[in-house]
């Protein structure tokens, strides 16, 4: 993740540009596209492996999802030396608001396609389906981080611990 030194953050004015908000906002978004895209494709394996129902499918890919963004940012703070008690709340403030939207916007998107709930791992429309959600939900995250950043919020908290 980029490391933005807080005197940008802070002198970034809500009518203003903060060219390293922006920065900081893609960088952490795509963090959390990486750790939602890993929950999500393993997720989903799974479930359709076992031919699991929407429900249970959706399920298993939110928590994994979860599980996967925060690991990252997990194992960044404790590479950088954070105790993991401390590592834990970072992550959670960090991250909980940006998983919320992508998933709900990535879910949303893959029930709304006709037969990709249903669709098995060897066709185009489940990976198609599923690739285009996540790209589709990267965009209201984007916008959610840097909302946060530019207050000060979310990935701006974490910005000390990365090199």
């Amino acid at each position: 993740m980029t490391v933005i030194p807080q005197t940008v953050i802070d002198s970034a004015t809500p009518a203003g540009g903060c060219i390293g908000c922006v920065r900081l906002a893609f960088s952490a978004t795509t963090h959390c596209l990486t750790g939602c895209a890993i929950g999500e494709v393993l997720g989903l394996v799974i479930a359709t492996s076992f031919g699991w129902s929407d429900f249970p499918s959706i399920a298993i890919a939110v928590v994994l999802a979860f599980f996967f963004g925060y690991s990252l940012t997990m194992w960044s703070l404790l590479r950088a030396g954070v105790a993991f008690a401390a590592a834990v709340p970072l992550a959670l403030a960090s991250d909980t608001l940006s998983i919320v939207v992508m998933e709900v916007v990535d879910n949303a998107i893959i029930l709304a396609v006709p037969g990709a709930m249903d669709a098995g791992l060897d066709e185009l429309l489940f990976w198609g389906s599923l690739a285009v959600a996540l790209a589709i939900a990267f965009l209201p995250a984007l916008a959610l981080n840097y909302y946060l950043i530019r207050r000060g919020w979310g990935h701006a908290t974490l910005h000390k611990y990365h090199h």
